[in-house]
């Protein structure tokens, strides 16, 4: 067994996936020699990409939200987010397909309030107000709640955040705060989506979550050309540029501790690393029920059980030999009603029918992600966490979202299809350790927003967490803030435990 006992190394960081690059630069950037161990043979977590027939997909997130939360990022390590990726903005954002055919978003607030007046008469200048709230309480949000580490509830006591709150309701439901402005049910339907990334029904999400709104109506709907992996591709640049270390194929088997403090990580191969600190970024659950000795584990598998997952996804990577001009870059099915589906994903726990979902078509935008005159599609149907397949799912399933396409543009699309891969459940968990094979971590209701959320240190000094299952919460933006509070708290430990002695202590 090869032992490795002294790698100089001041921080392991678990995890390539945007949390883990974000913890690994801001660390670096504090002055510490920080290694990532990343599990799969190329970085980028979630967001890595496949290329098969000549497309290249992106595996994950297919959104670009939040772009000041980019722009802020490549500023902190002396770079500029046009620099570092070639960016578009989407016009129209999305175009959601209705039981009676298709209404585009334009992109920016006052073509959209044109479009919400032609539908409901009063409903633009309501539009404005929402989203007048909506950028106050992204502010207050982005400003005020999201870098904190959320240890206890003090950290929210700001006087000037109570007022607001109350001013703002910001603990109201989300679907009690749209119903104030909107009666009608596209109206209803193209509001409350995208909140549905957060991983909860309209009305168990804080009003809070309207600053969703906010960042996709005022802020855009962008695309990095290349794809998704391209965030990924310049995020691992600047970390390189600020000395980090990466090494894949590293299956961390088990967090070291020396029963006062982490010491390192056991690989799967059993070569043990050392340093003064570990950040782990990739699930939570995963983490300190398989990694940590248990008497590290802050929460037990009950905890686990008890908590509010948000929804897994059972995706389809598709390459057609054939154009689809009908179709925009982001496509919402929403011609059946959400009401039974979200009942099947957080009530029955079962799979649906007639479900809704999405269509990305980055090739719309993108030519080079697929060959020429071919269409690369990504299909996504939401579904409860811990679904286990029977066996033909997957078939079904792809079968009904083609045949409810195939009516909606008036031809056949099967008879073009060259290339599909399916991944669900089973690949979430076998992939990512994912907890009940969900794809977006903890539903953020208001029992699991701010410190209500697993907490980002770990009982085991010099431990924390970064990711989607900690602080801030579900989401590419998130998971970059949330690696750089992480690496914060792990500077702040590092200052006040020393990284020397110990590593000087273990090269001994």
């Amino acid at each position: 067994m090869n032992h490795n006992s002294s790698s100089g190394h001041d921080v392991l960081v678990l995890g390539a996936g945007f949390a883990g690059l974000a913890t690994a630069s801001y660390l670096s950037k504090a002055g510490h020699k920080v290694k990532v161990l990343e599990r799969h043979d190329q970085l980028g977590g979630r967001a890595r990409k496949f290329e098969a027939e000549g497309f290249t997909f992106d595996m994950g997130p297919s959104w670009y939200w939040m772009p000041d939360v980019f722009e802020r990022y490549f500023e902190d390590f002396g770079s500029e987010v046009n620099k570092e990726m070639n960016l578009v903005r989407l016009d129209p954002s999305y175009t959601v397909w209705f039981d009676d055919g298709p209404l585009e978003i334009p992109a920016g607030l006052d073509p959209l309030a044109e479009v919400f007046e032609s539908i409901e008469p009063g409903a633009g200048d309501k539009l404005h107000a929402f989203m007048a709230e909506a950028e106050v309480k992204y502010n207050i949000g982005m400003n005020k709640f999201v870098n904190k580490p959320a240890h206890n509830a003090l950290e929210f006591a700001e006087w000037q955040t109570l007022v607001d709150a109350t001013r703002l309701s910001l603990f109201t439901s989300f679907s009690a705060f749209a119903r104030k402005h909107f009666t009608h049910p596209k109206l209803l339907q193209i509001m409350e989506f995208p909140v549905l990334f957060l991983g909860a029904k309209p009305q168990d999400t804080p009003a809070l979550y309207s600053l969703m709104n906010y960042a996709d109506t005022c802020l855009g709907t962008w695309y990095p050309m290349g794809g998704m992996n391209e965030i990924v591709q310049a995020m691992v640049r600047v970390a390189e540029r600020m000395g980090v270390e990466f090494q894949c194929n590293a299956e961390v088997a088990a967090i070291l501790d020396d029963g006062r403090r982490a010491t390192g990580v056991r690989l799967a191969d059993g070569t043990e690393v050392h340093a003064s600190a570990v950040v782990a970024t990739g699930d939570y659950h995963h983490t300190e029920q398989k990694l940590l000795a248990p008497q590290w584990r802050r929460y037990d598998q009950s905890y686990w059980e008890n908590r509010t997952m948000s929804p897994s996804s059972l995706l389809y990577y598709v390459g057609l030999n054939t154009r689809v001009p009908e179709l925009q870059h982001h496509n919402l099915f929403f011609d059946t009603p959400f009401g039974p589906h979200a009942e099947t994903i957080y009530d029955s726990i079962s799979w649906p029918n007639d479900p809704l979902f999405y269509v990305s078509a980055p090739s719309r935008t993108d030519e080079g992600v697929a060959p020429e005159g071919c269409e690369n599609l990504f299909f996504l149907i939401p579904l409860a966490p811990g679904l286990d397949e029977q066996g033909g799912e997957r078939d079904r399933y792809f079968e009904e979202i083609m045949v409810r396409l195939e009516r909606h543009l008036g031809r056949d699309l099967r008879p073009h299809v060259v290339y599909t891969r399916s991944f669900a459940h089973k690949e979430f968990e076998q992939e990512y350790s994912s907890f009940k094979g969900n794809a977006y971590g903890l539903a953020n209701t208001l029992r699991q927003t701010a410190f209500w959320k697993p907490k980002m240190r770990s009982k085991l000094p010099g431990l924390h967490f970064a990711g989607q299952l900690t602080t801030p919460g579900p989401g590419v933006p998130p998971s970059l803030i949330s690696g750089e509070v992480a690496a914060e708290e792990t500077s702040k430990f590092l200052k006040c435990h020393g990284a020397v002695e110990h590593a000087t202590a273990h090269a001994g």
